[in-house]
């Protein structure tokens, strides 16, 4: 008798290692999924590759563009520029005495390498709280809703790279005061943006139909 009393007892303590068993294994599938989500695309100058190995990016680079009217090579390329497709990419160190480290040169941070400030401007206007800098879905659709703002504000087309990028780069305010005329470094990444965003475009006319 006391044996058939203990055999649920027994049954019973299994069921909640099992279930913490199988908690921890879907926490590592998820693990080592976005670990894998997060790597640079292998081919980044190319944008049916980067698409093709990464087709969670085309979604969510066509849904930015049925939200906000962007094209997807304009938006591929500033983020090239930005980030290099890295979700984790900072700006350079400042440095003290020229060897002490103290700060980043600015807050920015991510894919799309958006400034705190802006990117707490998207979340209150077009994100939620729990969007994220180190997400690409969420970074794709800070941009376009940024170029869509710069053609709002100061009548830069969605389709013109290289305006596009100096407003990314100086802000509506800075680029309605032409900030961007006393950096001719600057103009010369615009213009390799704008390069770029030409040749993204030609390749994935080539592609999108089969994406």
């Amino acid at each position: 008798m006391s044996l058939l009393r203990a055999s649920p007892l027994f049954t019973f303590k299994a069921q909640p290692l099992t279930r913490c068993k199988t908690i921890a294994l879907l926490l590592l599938v998820l693990l080592l999924t976005t670990g894998c989500a997060s790597t640079p695309p292998s081919t980044p100058e190319n944008i049916c590759g980067i698409f093709i190995e990464k087709p969670s990016w085309h979604r969510a680079t066509k849904k930015a563009q049925q939200q906000w009217g962007v094209p997807p090579q304009i938006v591929m390329a500033m983020m090239y520029q930005e980030s290099s497709f890295k979700h984790d990419a900072t700006p350079p160190r400042r440095y003290l005495m020229g060897f002490i480290p103290w700060g980043r040169v600015s807050s920015a941070y991510g894919y799309a390498q958006a400034k705190n400030e802006t990117w707490a401007d998207y979340k209150r206007e077009a994100g939620s709280r729990f969007s994220s800098r180190e997400s690409f879905s969420d970074a794709v659709d800070f941009m376009g809703w940024y170029m869509s703002k710069s053609q709002q504000i100061n009548g830069t087309s969605k389709w013109d790279a290289y305006g596009q990028y100096l407003n990314y780069h100086e802000g509506w305010t800075g680029y309605k005061n032409r900030s961007y005329d006393q950096k001719p470094w600057l103009k010369q990444v615009a213009s390799q943006v704008q390069a770029r965003a030409e040749r993204f475009g030609a390749q994935y006319r080539s592609c999108s139909p089969r994406l």
